[in-house]
């Protein structure tokens, strides 16, 4: 996605020491004295990345990033075997966003992000909404199990062949609807290359869900260093197989707790990975919502979809 603004350079960055012996990156950019606005980046377990700063005027915003537990520079990470991920969940990830404002002394922020991102996101401002002045995403999902149902079994209709060697890449798994499960116990194997193998066929499956999109990287998962690959599958399939501690359904049936929140959803209609209907369905029960579909994006996004995110951020950024 092309960026309006020139890159900034944190001014300050840190780690948030949680209490449970995990350090989360964080660091900020913009202007010290502007409206405050986190990112919140996808995977789980991406890691967040310096591009995301140029989204914002850094004359009227006060950007704040981070790095999920066990990824990116946070510590300890995910690609480490030892590292336990039972201090790895949704509640967690809450737990430190909200310390993290309480650390930097912000009052209310906007939130932005996509993909996962938007799963956090909704979370969140479904726990704290009056810590909540806005919020934009990017390709909306909300992790119910019929969405991971649909990106690790369903979407293979549309690439069988691909999605044959997803599967056969964990003969174990008794079922189907034990792909993800099975992912994830490959992924706490002590053998380096056990998980290396399952790291590899999780990534060429993430491409090929990814590859009918016309824009974007054509190896957005493959392409990653090996460190961060691990982590991110690791993470990914940990919290998938949990269907990230979330009730199903949870976050759309209580949207109405983000009431008052000005909300801008950006969502492509190409995207096989994350279908239109999660969106269209938040739209519908958070009062006050904007849904911008983009018709020439997938779940990478496209110009008019990057476009349309940075004028919701414009826009509030005036408010």
């Amino acid at each position: 996605m092309a960026a309006p603004y020139p890159p900034a350079d944190p001014y300050d960055h840190g780690m948030l020491d949680t209490g449970d012996g995990n350090l989360v990156y964080w660091e900020t950019c913009g202007n010290p004295g502007g409206k405050p606005a986190l990112v919140v980046h996808g995977g789980p377990g991406s890691g967040c990345s310096a591009g995301a700063r140029s989204s914002f005027d850094p004359e009227r915003y006060r950007t704040v990033l981070f790095d999920q537990r066990g990824c990116g520079r946070s510590t300890p990470h995910a690609a480490d075997p030892g590292t336990d991920m039972s201090l790895n969940t949704t509640e967690h990830l809450i737990a430190d966003m909200e310390q993290l404002r309480q650390h930097l002394g912000i009052e209310k922020w906007l939130l932005y992000g996509g993909s996962w991102g938007s799963t956090l996101i909704l979370a969140y401002a479904e726990r704290h909404p009056q810590r909540v002045s806005e919020i934009v995403i990017a390709s909306v999902t909300t992790t119910r199990r019929r969405e991971i149902d649909w990106l690790y079994r369903g979407a293979g209709r549309f690439f069988p062949e691909e999605w044959q060697r997803f599967r056969d890449g964990v003969p174990e798994a008794g079922t189907d609807d034990g792909l993800v499960t099975a992912y994830a116990h490959r992924m706490a194997d002590p053998d380096p290359d056990v998980r290396a193998r399952a790291t590899a066929r999780w990534c060429a499956w993430e491409d090929a869900v990814l590859s009918a999109e016309p824009n974007g990287s054509p190896d957005p998962y493959t392409g990653r260093p090996p460190r961060a690959r691990l982590a991110l599958v690791r993470i990914c399939s940990h919290y998938f197989s949990h269907g990230a501690w979330l009730e199903e359904g949870l976050l759309i049936r209580e949207a109405g707790r983000l009431a008052g929140i000005p909300g801008v959803l950006v969502h492509g209609r190409l995207d096989i990975s994350g279908p239109l209907d999660t969106a269209w369905e938040l739209a519908r029960a958070w009062p006050g919502a904007e849904l911008v579909v983009i018709d020439d994006a997938g779940h990478k996004g496209s110009a008019a979809m990057s476009a349309a995110v940075h004028a919701a951020l414009d826009r509030f950024a005036r408010r």
